[in-house]
């Protein structure tokens, strides 16, 4: 067996892991990356789930996820608003490149593919005298590798199970931590799906004239299953819910869809996750065979779309993991708004740590509304939503980062879905972006304890936000304001400022700064029409064009979000944005009305 040391060990090659290690090494830490699977960004690549949900306003665009944006930007032919689910749809592939080139431009990180951990390495009270149990490092199946600084990246929080470190599974009834949307005690739901269902996306094509090869049907196939899946919709919309470019579509309906839960308890041990993952990718294909049937051969399977040659991802798309028990544990409370935004975690219970009370430990942001699917259908939870910028979009939160680390084991950090949080706040807290953040957070505390030689449990927590601020590659904001995006040149000043003065956080969720016009993109496109306000962020534009169309109108930047606003029914309006034929909508990137020009500079 291989053995090797490093500073950091990142086991997983998912959305979390592979932020971590990249953070990590670009910080300089020594790191060795150990992922499963041949593509790196899990979730948004290898799970094919390439319409991503949360952070899409452009004051959330930050750090590794800001910067991954801007490269599809600039490699996806196309662009990237073709779906109606998101902002951002592209080819699995691009994406996978993006990461892999990361990681190949970084001298000190070497990535190891196609291993499986099986063991974890640790010391348990080495002195005797009560100390907390350290991680050593990991085995795998052929490769021992020895860290300084442990990462559980995994799907599932695997590293928890074999290191025997304190977690969670299934959800937790509304005496535990008194979150108001929790169940009051075990019912059907809670024993039939402890856990929100997977989905293993499969990528359909648009064959055009051609007729597609004919999808098989599976053993056991009941087109009853899936008989309601868009009769709410229409089958274009159903299609263009994930579009991908080159008339491409991602397959991840929760609708009587492809979500599959038939005993996800047997995810905890890899002899009986295989025969679940059977069952869900033939449940994928059961629908694909549906859709065909119902849609004709006009519609086909997007062979090769994959690195396995296929139309279906390499793993599924797992919503949920076991979860830490950490020294905080995120609750359905912390994440809903007082006003617009969601209170600043600040420690109460650090236990054996040296953190200050009145300290803020805001590490990553997420905005995502709670979201959580089980094939019964969905529950009720407590909103946390509200209209912005012409749509509906989820009230902002942070992560801290007592979340992200055990109450008693040492040189252990968890960076995926496996983060120490309810199974209720888990709905907000497992989307990619958000993801992708508390990797990058995590990769940089674990550069960060080599640096202080120190104990994740003890980092200076001040140290780590700092760091990630000024990260000189792709700095991560920790507070969020909607009207501050990362292209401001007062970005840093207000962040640094909430950072010494978190007490004048404010609740709306805007600070102060000045007004600063961004310049619109290269593929934002000339519109005009007349203007028209339905109700409070709801707004339409009926165009001059001979066709009268009439579009949505929504904007994810801070400063067209209060020009629009301002403007009456009735107005004339013109400006620069993205047409987007699956949602009807113009994303407006640059407006041009009778108080508020932009730069001539800025038409392209």
């Amino acid at each position: 067996m291989q053995e090797l040391i490093a500073d950091v060990l990142v086991v997983g090659g998912g959305t979390g892991g592979t932020a971590a290690a990249i953070q990590a090494a670009r910080r300089g830490a020594k790191t060795i990356l150990v992922s499963e699977f041949e593509w790196l960004g899990g979730m948004l690549t290898s799970a094919g789930v390439t319409a991503p949900d949360g952070n899409e306003l452009a004051a959330f665009q930050t750090g590794i996820w800001g910067a991954f944006l801007r490269e599809l930007e600039r490699r996806q032919p196309g662009g990237l608003d073709n779906a109606w689910v998101s902002f951002f749809t592209y080819e699995p592939r691009i994406g996978a490149e993006i990461f892999a080139d990361w990681v190949k431009a970084l001298p000190n990180l070497q990535w190891i593919a196609g291993e499986i951990p099986t063991a974890v390495l640790q010391e348990n009270d080495p002195c005797g005298i009560g100390e907390a149990t350290r991680i050593l490092g990991v085995e795998f199946q052929t490769v021992r590798v020895e860290a300084k600084i442990t990462i559980d990246a995994t799907e599932l929080g695997d590293l928890l199970a074999l290191g025997n470190i304190p977690h969670r599974w299934g959800w937790e009834l509304q005496s535990e931590f008194n979150e108001p949307s929790a169940p009051p005690e075990s019912n059907e739901l809670t024993q039939t799906y402890p856990v929100q269902a997977p989905t293993w996306v499969v990528v359909m094509q648009d064959f055009g004239e051609a007729e597609a090869p004919e999808i098989p049907k599976p053993e056991h196939y009941n087109p009853d299953l899936f008989e309601k899946a868009w009769q709410n919709y229409g089958a274009e919309a159903f299609l263009n819910y994930g579009r991908l470019p080159g008339d491409r579509f991602m397959i991840n309906w929760p609708i009587s869809g492809n979500d599959y839960g038939e005993n996800p308890n047997r995810l905890l041990d890899r002899s009986t996750r295989l025969e679940f993952h059977e069952e869900a990718k033939a449940h994928s294909l059961a629908f694909a065979h549906f859709i065909q049937t119902k849609l004709g051969r006009r519609y086909g399977l997007a062979e090769n779309t994959f690195p396995n040659g296929t139309a279906f991802a390499l793993h599924p798309y797992y919503r949920e993991s076991r979860r830490l028990i950490g020294i905080t544990t995120l609750r359905e409370q912390d994440l809903l708004p007082k006003g617009q935004v969601a209170p600043l975690p600040y420690q109460v219970d650090a236990i054996g740590c040296e953190y200050a009370e009145n300290f803020c430990q805001a590490i990553a942001i997420g905005n995502y509304a709670n979201d959580h699917h089980y094939p019964s259908g969905d529950i009720p939870l407590k909103s946390k939503s509200i209209r912005w910028g012409g749509r509906w979009t989820g009230t902002p939160f942070t992560i801290p980062y007592t979340c992200l680390i055990p109450k008693e084991i040492d040189n252990f950090l968890v960076c995926e879905k496996n983060i120490s949080v309810t199974h209720i706040a888990n709905g907000a807290t497992r989307l990619q972006p958000l993801v992708l953040g508390i990797g990058q957070a995590a990769g940089m505390a674990a550069a960060l304890c080599i640096e202080q030689i120190c104990h994740p449990r003890h980092l200076d927590v001040r140290s780590l936000q700092l760091a990630l601020l000024t990260d000189a590659i792709a700095p991560a904001a920790i507070f969020p304001l909607f009207n501050l995006s990362p292209k401001h040149p007062e970005w840093l000043v207000w962040q640094q400022y909430y950072l010494d003065h978190p007490e004048s956080y404010p609740t709306n969720g805007e600070c102060p700064a000045s007004k600063s016009i961004q310049a619109p993109s290269d593929q934002a496109k000339p519109f005009n029409g007349i203007f028209h306000r339905k109700g409070v962020q709801d707004y339409t534009l009926k165009s001059t064009e001979p066709s009268q169309t009439e579009w949505l109108i929504v904007t994810v930047d801070p400063e067209v979000n209060a020009q629009l606003q301002k403007i009456q029914t009735g107005q004339s309006l013109s400006g620069l944005g993205k047409f987007n034929q699956s949602g009807n909508w113009i994303l407006v990137e640059a407006l041009n009305t009778d108080n508020q020009h932009y730069p001539e500079a800025f038409v392209k």
